[in-house]
């Protein structure tokens, strides 16, 4: 353990990254279920500019920290030669589809419990229930059997600079071509507009990023060991997947609720998904009370909480079979310039927007 930090720091950490995330999506609104519902509903692209705007920087951040040999993407659970197309695309879109029931993504459940949000405090513990049982209940089960059955192998890794290179271009000349082009690309496109350049936009993009940035360093450096004195293996300190994370919030949730029930099991621990998860809360929860905005809400009818519930459970169905959400897939993966965090990210979108389309449809026929 001398030549990483201890399990203490790193998990106070990604406490802090979290908590400043919590924090930020509190003050700025960013949400992306909202970030489609803008454009929808309005044709508003601000929030949409925002989440852009975190996915382009978290590129450019990542791709930096890859370069400069303190980290290694190719360690994150993304980058897997394994490219299950099916499973991004059924859990992206039935992700999608729950967010908008849920009136929000994992984060923003996460964030509205900060607010007072009691609606929000029940979509975690089905989301964490659902996803439990999607990781190794009865929902694990088809996702092994079925939907992970359809998938393709590149030897050579499924992001894009990886794609690349096995096209012939050099592999250093693919890294920086990936990330300057389509980094750079997302970054310039959330910034064209000037009427964008609002602090909340700018604080929302920017700093939403630059925590899933952090995340990537405080895991994947400052935890990193090269070899475990018990192991004799490279490991990465207090994650549960055993490879480098960042922020992700639908498998921690589950994560969190297995500890809460399990807490007299010596063997379970607070680990870095349980921080990010717990950081996100208080975060959210110290903005609210310093700026007087904590409110207590509950569910208004009985349709509202079936849609909710309905909404939390397909989110964990989801989140766990497209190996993440709207920031453990949208921004986190997508740093990693993953073609599975993509193709999650654009099913995810296309499924929130078909269902704000039914929603739109269904009023109007109702009135």
């Amino acid at each position: 353990m001398e030549t990483a930090a201890s399990p203490n720091t790193v998990l106070w950490l990604a406490f802090a990254i979290a908590f400043i995330f919590g924090a930020i999506g509190q003050k700025t609104h960013f949400c992306t279920m909202g970030a489609v519902s803008d454009i929808v509903n309005m044709g508003e692209w601000s929030r949409m500019r925002m989440w852009l705007l975190a996915i382009g920087v978290a590129i450019l951040g990542a791709g930096a920290l890859h370069a400069a040999g303190l980290i290694d993407l190719g360690k994150s659970i993304y980058r897997t030669p394994n490219f299950t197309w099916l499973s991004y695309i059924v859990g992206g879109l039935t992700f999608g589809i729950g967010m908008v029931l849920a009136s929000g993504c994992g984060s923003k459940t996460l964030i509205r419990i900060g607010g007072g949000n009691l609606k929000s405090l029940v979509v975690f513990m089905v989301i964490g229930l659902v996803a439990y049982m999607t990781m190794r209940g009865v929902f694990g089960v088809f996702r092994v059997n079925f939907l992970e059955k359809a998938a393709i192998t590149f030897p050579g890794g499924q992001d894009v600079p990886a794609l690349l290179a096995a096209a012939g271009m050099e592999p250093k000349t693919a890294f920086l071509l990936a990330v300057v082009a389509i980094g750079g690309g997302l970054t310039a496109f959330s910034l064209f507009k000037r009427d964008f350049w609002t602090l909340d936009n700018l604080l929302g993009g920017l700093g939403t990023g630059l925590a899933v940035v952090a995340a990537w360093y405080v895991s994947g450096h400052i935890g990193y060991i090269a070899e475990h004195p018990e192991t004799l293996e490279e490991a990465f300190i207090a994650t549960n997947s055993g490879r480098m994370e960042s922020l992700t919030f639908v498998a921690p949730q589950a994560y969190t609720l297995e500890l809460l029930m399990l807490w007299s099991d010596t063997s379970r621990t607070v680990t870095f998904a349980i921080a990010t998860v717990l950081g996100v809360i208080a975060g959210s929860f110290a903005w609210s009370i310093l700026t007087r905005g904590f409110r207590w809400e509950g569910f208004a009818s009985v349709e509202d909480t079936a849609s909710h519930l309905l909404g939390a459970a397909l989110m964990g169905f989801g989140g766990v079979v497209a190996m993440g959400c709207t920031v453990g897939q949208g921004i986190s993966g997508f740093s990693t310039l993953a073609l599975g965090s993509i193709v999650t990210f654009l099913a995810i979108v296309a499924g929130s927007a078909a269902t704000l389309k039914f929603q739109y449809w269904r009023l109007m026929r109702e009135a």
